[in-house]
């Protein structure tokens, strides 16, 4: 494990497993194994909502792997949940992607280009590094480029990115993709053994945490 990925050894080591097997036989998920407790909890906001967060960085393939699966779930999930994608700043290339997913989100054109932004990277094999690569993405759906990379460098896109750094930070990030529940919990596929499993996790995380709130 690092700070730019979790290791693809420890998403394997127990994939056939995953948490709906291993919870049957040992019960809940153990603090500590399948998820951690932040020591100094992260504000959320007072929205009255349950909070998650997933932590991801569009050029990690298992945030790509997680996706489909990710986006599934999260469409599922009741009114009381609050569900938002957080775009990890640990380098200048993480920082120029985060610049791409707010724009995309001032544009109203996240819902339909986001997982084609993964598509390009890991599937066309495309970098998206450079103002150059996001121009060429644009052209190829349709998009207006030069507005896409106006609205990247943005002052409301900038701040953005920044609160998402600093967000990355306080939770204290070792690697993506990973997924926080009420600023208190974190969970991954680095930790479950699967995606699979850690959405189960997530799962027992938000229940904990809507028993928690009464």
């Amino acid at each position: 494990m690092n700070r730019r990925d979790f290791s693809a050894l420890s998403l394997a080591a127990s994939a056939a497993i995953g948490l709906p097997q291993a919870a049957r036989a040992q019960g809940a998920p153990a603090e500590g194994a399948q998820y951690t407790r932040l020591a100094q909890p992260v504000p959320v906001a007072a929205s009255g909502k349950i909070d998650v967060a997933e932590f991801f960085w569009y050029g990690c393939p298992h945030c790509n792997a997680l996706e489909p699966e990710f986006d599934a779930w999260a469409r599922k999930q009741p009114a009381d949940v609050q569900v938002r994608r957080v775009p990890v700043g640990f380098t200048p290339s993480h920082e120029f992607h985060q610049k791409l997913f707010y724009a995309l989100e001032a544009l109203g054109l996240l819902d339909s280009l986001h997982r084609k932004v993964f598509n390009a990277i890991h599937v066309e094999r495309k970098r998206l590094n450079t103002e150059a690569d996001v121009l060429a993405f644009a052209a190829a759906n349709g998009v207006d480029g030069a507005k896409l990379v106006e609205t990247m460098k943005s002052f409301s896109v900038i701040g953005k990115a920044r609160q998402a750094k600093q967000l990355t930070e306080a939770w204290r990030l070792d690697g993506v993709p990973a997924i926080g529940v009420q600023g208190k919990f974190l969970t991954s596929a680095a930790l479950t053994g699967s995606h699979a499993a850690a959405l189960a996790v997530t799962d027992y995380l938000v229940a904990q945490a809507r028993k928690a709130r009464g």
